[in-house]
């Protein structure tokens, strides 16, 4: 541990980042699909700066109880305030919580690291939001008046629906899609916008992240079972349904879809496909048109050759190097290196390490908040 810390130590010399650490992380029995996670999320250096901030300027965070937030928090700040350069951190508080509050998190099977990544995120948004709620009413109690004079803070301006709260976690993960349908008889469009924290998108052999994201941008004739009521036209009528991006977030985040359900065969198989994921990514598709510049920083990688067994690493572009993170053992690879992981051309190929989550940052918006 300590010879694999001063390796990268040596292969860094005079290079090493001014502040930064690189540790690994101690495996549980089988929690690399949580490590993987979370070395990606440490080095998507808004998210960890803002969660930094947070778990500074939270006075009484050592009084209150403790939850997912407060277990990421406490973990991000030992791993940047280490006097040491380089080590091995073991999560303990945090896997602990993280199985005390998800069942499906508790066992020793091997887990799926996209899950693990969605209820954290969405977890992370639940506790800013009641805390954001739980300040209100506190303040709304202590200014009685001043509530009585204004009438009621909580009620809607003139009927129109509160907006809901904009956390730091969506600042920095969350986009815009907009469900477009085209009736075809009448030639109206409905659409629809949703929120999204990550893309998961369908993946063909031989293909680039490009290539699936305008496959996933294209156009679905709804007929026969599947017509669309229209609203005008006050019946089913066949129509054309698009996804699109309307606004892409500061940090993009895309899953690729590498396991799928079988029918014939009654369970899910690892698709090996080769997908192209570039280092710089450009977003055309969006419904501004205007291209979004993403520069990749983080890939989640599976190892193994199906879903219910494997491993998880992690690869991170920090401070313009690229390391290769794999629970205790941290060290450095050449960006050249980064293209092994795209998958396989062949179905069968002893090469079992595929990139499955992709973490980008946007170029353009780095001093938005």
């Amino acid at each position: 541990m300590g010879a694999a810390g001063s390796k990268l130590e040596k292969a860094l010399g005079d290079q090493f980042p001014e502040g930064e650490r690189y540790f690994g992380l101690e495996n549980f029995g089988n929690t690399c699909y949580c490590n993987s996670v979370l070395q990606a999320l440490y080095f998507c250096v808004p998210f960890r700066e803002q969660l930094l901030d947070y778990y500074a300027n939270s006075k009484n965070i050592g009084e209150s109880e403790e939850n997912l937030l407060t277990c990421l928090a406490d973990l991000f700040t030992q791993i940047s305030s280490q006097k040491k350069k380089t080590g091995v951190i073991a999560p303990k508080r945090f896997v602990q919580r993280l199985k005390k509050q998800n069942e499906l998190f508790r066992s020793y099977m091997h887990q799926d690291a996209h899950e693990f990544l969605n209820f954290l995120l969405n977890e992370l948004v639940d506790i800013l939001e009641k805390e954001a709620q739980a300040a209100k009413d506190d303040q709304e109690v202590s200014s009685p008046s001043e509530k009585i004079a204004n009438g009621p803070k909580n009620g809607p301006a003139n009927g129109v629906p509160k907006d809901p709260l904009v956390t730091w976690v969506h600042k920095n993960f969350q986009g815009i899609l907009t469900n477009e349908t085209r009736c075809l008889r009448c030639e109206t469009v409905t659409a629809r916008d949703e929120t999204y924290l990550d893309l998961s998108l369908d993946i063909e052999q031989n293909s680039s992240i490009t290539s699936c994201l305008k496959n996933f941008s294209s156009t679905e004739t709804l007929n026969a079972e599947d017509k669309f009521f229209c609203d005008k036209c006050c019946s089913l009528q066949e129509a054309q349904k698009r996804m699109k991006i309307k606004k892409p977030p500061h940090i993009l985040v895309i899953h690729l879809k590498r396991f799928k359900y079988i029918e014939q065969l009654g369970r899910y198989k690892k698709l090996s496909y080769r997908v192209v994921f570039p280092l710089e990514l450009k977003l055309s598709n969006t419904v501004e048109d205007s291209d979004s510049e993403y520069s990749l920083f983080a890939v989640v990688v599976h190892v193994g050759t199906g879903p219910n067994h494997g491993h998880y690493v992690s690869l991170v572009k920090s401070h313009n190097h690229w390391l290769f993170f794999d629970d205790e053992n941290v060290e450095m690879i050449d960006e050249s290196a980064v293209q092994t992981f795209f998958g396989s051309a062949q179905e069968y190929s002893s090469n079992t390490d595929h990139g499955y989550i992709l973490f980008y940052e946007s170029l353009g918006s780095s001093n938005k908040s």
